[in-house]
């Protein structure tokens, strides 16, 4: 008997879940292969992405890490950032514990004991702690440890939380002939992701993604906390943003209130002794909370746009809207998504808070060799959701492998810089002769590799692009799609003025091999004297003005042409004619 299990780590609230492929049980005692949800030791069926470490060093996972002073969670949305990045300073301001600089990036710092107070953590290494507490819920269930069946976690495949969510939908639903196109939208605790599928029989095709890195359940809570840390500042002349207990107890009761709020039109908001033994007693209505967040909410339904736009369907042509991720709980926004699809109702048929795990539980069983009658036809084409490419000259960007292409994909053939590396050992040859081969290659699992080979010489390196050092942040990401779509025509200016740029640099470089060749042999000393000092001061203005406009730089080649162009004819006309009378004697 074979498992494959999907975990869907996700953060504070929404849960991590392992599902497994295996056989069980029907009700009436056949045996099945099929999918399900398995239930931690305290019998619930979502484990919280919570991780606590206590006075004396043992860490705590799940339930058992909510103490409301020192529980880590959202670590997930610190992963790829810089300590510096606007958006985690922003957070640090009301999370209970530490976040640390180590070498620019952030961890957090928990109780170590023994002789050490604290220790420092990734937020790699936190993750790491919920995965392994999902490994050995399967591994106490299955009671296949000792066994081996799942001996550690062997990755197969990481795959995109939208699109294992559309594989749950489509194996839940009724099978049918005809292809259907699928938006989910997947709202969960830090992020949002939405993509749009064609599903085909068993063909997954992901036609288009997009999302935001730092949008989710967290920051309507964090809306719902300034709130009320401003009532009681207001009120009581005193700042809680500062005190870690207090903060985590508004904390959960936020949370509480937002869900509660997806069921009831209001709901009071109580917090015992939150500064100097007064409590916080509060009503909270709905339409307050639409109010607190509304921008959030609408902010949330632009990469929905962005996502139809890329795969040029209208919003007719999608058959299903599926929702994953504990907020797409939220009245109002289940009604953005369907004032924006012109009434179509979201689809409510899977749940959304263990969808995600579902599907890469079935992806899982197909990898693993374990598929079924249910699942041995289902193919799944994914795709990079950002464009790739690499740097030419003069800073222009070239795109190899633009966005949304399906994986695996690879090619040969402005932007931000991910890693570099040097190709040594290129024959020396005249500017612009040494051909260079580039190949980017993506993996299913959306590991871009560069490798760069001398085709005359068969010389060749190569990266994999693991290091998040360069990694966007979300303001880099925001700015560099709403340049690319806002200022378009700018940036064909700009390519434009690299393009006379480099014509005015090549034309230099030609001058000044022309003068030190044999032409410049036959040259006279005044007109050679004039070409290089027109070459040379031209050269010089090249280096001073970087930003010249492309007119600025046509106008300086049109100079260096009327001086130069002539005297290259002269020259010619010499060698020729000298060549002439040399025939004749």
């Amino acid at each position: 008997m074979g498992a494959a299990a999907g975990m869907a780590p996700g953060t504070w609230p929404p849960p991590a879940e392992a599902g497994s492929g295996d056989e069980h049980l029907s009700p009436d005692g056949s045996r099945k292969k099929w999918m399900m949800i398995i239930a931690n030791e305290q019998g619930n069926r979502i484990t919280p992405s919570w991780a606590a470490s206590t006075d004396s060093g043992e860490r705590l996972v799940g339930e058992a890490a909510s103490n409301p002073g020192r529980t880590v969670y959202d670590a997930k949305r610190l992963i790829g950032r810089r300590y510096d990045d606007a958006e985690v300073q922003h957070d640090m301001r009301l999370l209970p514990y530490k976040i640390v600089s180590k070498h620019g990036k952030p961890h957090v710092e928990v109780p170590a004991g023994g002789d050490v107070n604290t220790r420092v953590l990734s937020p790699e290494e936190i993750s790491a702690m919920v995965l392994a507490k999902m490994k050995s819920t399967a591994e106490a269930f299955l009671g296949v440890e000792d066994a081996g069946a799942i001996a550690g976690l062997n990755v197969r495949r990481i795959l995109a939380e939208p699109t294992a969510s559309a594989i749950a939908y489509g194996l839940d639903t009724k099978p049918s002939d005809m292809e259907r196109n699928v938006l989910v939208f997947d709202l969960g605790g830090g992020t949002l992701d939405v993509s749009v599928l064609t599903i085909d029989g068993g063909v997954f095709e992901v036609r288009a993604t997009s999302g935001d890195t730092h949008l989710g359940g967290e920051d309507i809570d964090h809306r719902l906390m300034d709130h009320f840390i401003g009532l009681v500042r207001r009120r009581h002349g005193r700042d809680i943003a500062g005190d870690a207990r207090a903060l985590g107890r508004l904390r959960r009761e936020c949370e509480r209130a937002k869900r509660a709020l997806s069921a009831q039109h209001q709901v009071r908001v109580h917090v015992d002794s939150i500064v100097d033994g007064t409590d916080l007693s509060e009503t909270l209505t709905r339409a307050k909370f639409e109010e607190l967040n509304g921008d959030l909410f609408h902010k949330a339904m632009e990469p929905v746009k962005k996502a139809m736009a890329d795969a040029g369907l209208a919003k007719a042509d999608i058959h299903d809207v599926v929702l994953v991720g504990g907020s797409t709980r939220i009245p109002k926004v289940r009604q953005l998504l369907k004032d924006y699809f012109d009434g179509k109702e979201p689809s409510t048929g899977i749940n959304p808070d263990e969808a995600v795990a579902y599907g890469a539980a079935v992806q899982g069983s197909i990898l693993s060799g374990e598929a079924d009658a249910n699942t041995k036809d289902v193919v799944v084409l994914d795709v990079t959701p950002l464009t790739l490419g690499i740097e030419t000259a003069g800073g222009v960007m070239t795109s190899l492998i633009p966005k949304n292409t399906v994986v695996l994909t690879k090619k040969t053939q402005d932007n931000k810089l991910l890693a570099k590396f040097d190709l040594a050992g290129i024959a020396p040859a005249p500017r612009g002769k040494p051909e260079i081969e580039v190949t980017f290659e993506v993996d299913v699992n959306g590991i871009l590799h560069v490798q760069a080979a001398d085709k005359s010489s068969g010389n060749s390196e190569k990266i994999t692009i693991t290091s998040d050092d360069s990694r966007l942040s979300q303001d880099e990401m925001n700015r560099m799609v709403r340049e690319a779509e806002e200022f378009a025509e700018e940036d064909k200016k700009a390519k434009e003025r690299v393009g006379a740029r480099n014509q005015l640099e090549a034309y230099v470089y030609s001058v000044k091999s022309t003068v030190g060749g044999e032409l410049g042999d036959r040259m006279d000393g005044g007109d050679k004297e004039r070409v290089e000092e027109a070459a040379r001061e031209v050269n010089e203005w090249l280096d001073g003005n970087p930003d010249a406009d492309k007119e600025d730089y046509v106008d300086k080649l049109k100079e260096l042409e009327d001086v130069c162009n002539p005297v290259f004819s002269r020259a010619y006309h010499q060698s020729s004619d000298g060549a002439e009378d040399h025939d004749e004697l």
